[in-house]
């Protein structure tokens, strides 16, 4: 560029001082050096307006790229200008808005695990203060709360740690050959008590025919205990949870937790994977889904949900059966 307008700047001198007649006499080499002259302006013209052109989106160029090294994602850069600069324009636009949404989604996430963390925290260190003070006695009564907080806080941190894992691509898989009817019924009996304290019936149906899975025994127990938890909540005395295990295709696996209680409101419904969503009277940290989902897909399988309100919820797992391809290599936890 400097090149270009160098030769131009000589070429403009040259025809200066040929049209004033310090160099060449002749009226037609006058004549026609003005003309070329006036070319010659006209190339500079023209020649500034590309610099500009070129020059004002790499000044823009360089603002964002400044303004989002300080952590400003909100920078834009306006799309104009040659092809190439058109398109390095549109490549930091897409880059910003991920920076910026990514940002969002950490300050809320920080937020909500901030929330998390306060009640079990605020029950530990009251019961605590309390037994130190003298104003409770150090009994089994009084030791419940806090152990029941602690457990709570367990399961939160875990559920973070997975988060974290899986977000890293690093959530490791203890794979081993699973049968689904034993996985099942055993999930099913840890929460036989529960059921028949809040009156609610669960059902069992696996079919025969269901392939085994090779997977990961204790993270897809914690799957289905998770739905079959989420089921428990929603479902009223007098309903009922069921669990079911058949195959898809030619040798996947689908299991499904059905209930029938009040059903997911329509505007969570697109959302109820997502970290930290729940609905108002859920008194869940809103992770359970969000692990469910991450957990499933580590084993190469998907997740879907289907609900009406008022008449009830079905989450279902696909999981590829024990002769499909597996995604990632094994290794143990």
């Amino acid at each position: 560029m400097l090149l270009v307008l160098g030769g131009a700047g000589t070429l403009l001198v040259w025809l200066v001082l040929t049209v004033l007649g310090v160099i060449g006499s002749a009226p037609f080499g006058r004549s026609a050096s003005g003309a070329a002259l006036l070319l010659g302006i006209v190339a500079l013209v023209l020649v500034a307006r590309l610099v500009r052109r070129l020059t004002v989106p790499g000044e823009h160029l360089v603002e964002a790229a400044q303004r989002i090294e300080t952590g400003d994602y909100s920078a834009r850069v306006p799309v104009r200008g040659p092809r190439e600069l058109r398109a390095v324009a549109r490549a930091i636009n897409s880059m910003s808005a991920r920076l910026e949404a990514d940002e969002v989604r950490r300050r809320s996430v920080l937020a909500d695990v901030a929330h998390e963390l306060r009640t079990p925290l605020t029950i530990i260190r009251g019961q605590a203060e309390g037994i130190a003070d003298g104003v409770y006695p150090a009994e089994a009564a009084q030791m419940a709360p806090i152990l029941a907080a602690t457990r709570t806080l367990e399961k939160l941190v875990e559920d973070l740690r997975t988060m974290a894992l899986a977000d890293a691509g690093a959530l490791q898989l203890a794979r081993e050959p699973v049968d689904v009817a034993v996985l099942v019924h055993e999930t099913l009996e840890t929460f036989r008590g529960t059921a028949a304290a809040a009156g609610v019936s669960l059902v069992e149906e696996v079919s025969a025919d269901v392939p085994g899975l090779t997977g990961d025994a204790a993270r897809l127990s914690s799957v289905v205990a998770n739905l079959v938890s989420n089921a428990l909540r929603h479902t009223p005395r007098g309903g009922t949870v069921r669990v079911a295990g058949r195959r898809t295709g030619e040798n996947g696996v689908q299991i499904t937790v059905s209930d029938d209680g009040e059903g997911i409101a329509p505007e969570l419904l697109s959302r109820v994977f997502d970290r930290f969503v729940r609905g108002s009277a859920s008194p869940g940290s809103g992770l359970g889904l969000a692990i469910v989902r991450d957990v499933v897909e580590a084993h190469g399988g998907s997740v879907a949900v289907e609900s009406t309100p008022g008449r009830g919820t079905t989450l279902s797992v696909r999981l590829p059966g024990e002769q499909a391809p597996l995604q990632g290599a094994e290794s143990p936890r």
